[in-house]
């Protein structure tokens, strides 16, 4: 019998001038940060609808549940839509992950160096796996799957801060969990990101 497939969830701030990729704003301007984060939710969610089936997918929306690039997005894909709840980024997460049935692998909507084959990778190794993760390379995580529900797994982890990898890993470590660690990735948080990006993506 072939192992289930996890699903995929994806949170994702509405792009709203002054509100969404904020860190960027020196280099863009509010209303080009705004359109640099819809790109990249866009880029997100087009990689995790080559992973998986859109029926897998939910996109996790905040500020503006109605805002017109998540009803694109819907309606381009078929992903499922969902209002992230109040809460912290732990508590947040920790509901998207135990919100349907089974193993499940969750996203932010800035890291465009999560490739679908990374994700299908991801996918396998969590069939063998309690977690696994995706490391960032400023110390935070960009992936993190489960393959069922882990109280204390996101409490008291200071979020934000270059020590969320390091904390969650000794969470791990203390909850007797084996996980995965495929590969290290990149976000798009500052100016020399965003850089990058653009680099890979430019023209040959």
């Amino acid at each position: 019998m072939p192992a289930e497939l996890p699903k995929l969830h994806l949170l994702a701030k509405a792009p709203l001038p002054g509100k969404a990729k904020t860190r960027l704003m020196p280099l863009l301007g509010a209303e080009g940060a705004a359109d640099a984060h819809a790109e990249l939710v866009r880029q997100c969610v087009t990689n995790a609808c080559q992973a998986l089936s859109a029926d897998q997918i939910t996109l996790w929306t905040a500020l503006d549940h109605a805002h017109p690039l998540f009803s694109e997005l819907h309606l381009e894909f078929g992903i499922c839509l969902a209002q992230q709840p109040s809460g912290d980024l732990g508590s947040r997460i920790r509901h998207a992950l135990n919100s349907r049935q089974g193993p499940a692998m969750l996203m932010g909507s800035d890291c465009p160096s999560i490739s679908s084959d990374l994700i299908i990778v991801c996918a396998q190794q969590l069939n063998t796996h309690d977690v696994v993760m995706l490391p960032a390379e400023d110390g935070g995580y960009a992936l993190i799957g489960t393959q069922h529900d882990y109280p204390g797994l996101f409490d008291s982890i200071p979020w934000g801060t270059d020590q969320v990898l390091a904390t969650t890993r000794q969470r791990i470590k203390q909850l007797a969990l084996n996980a995965a660690f495929p590969a290290t990735v990149w976000d798009v948080d500052r100016p020399d990101d965003w850089q990058r990006w653009q680099g890979i993506n430019a023209p040959v």
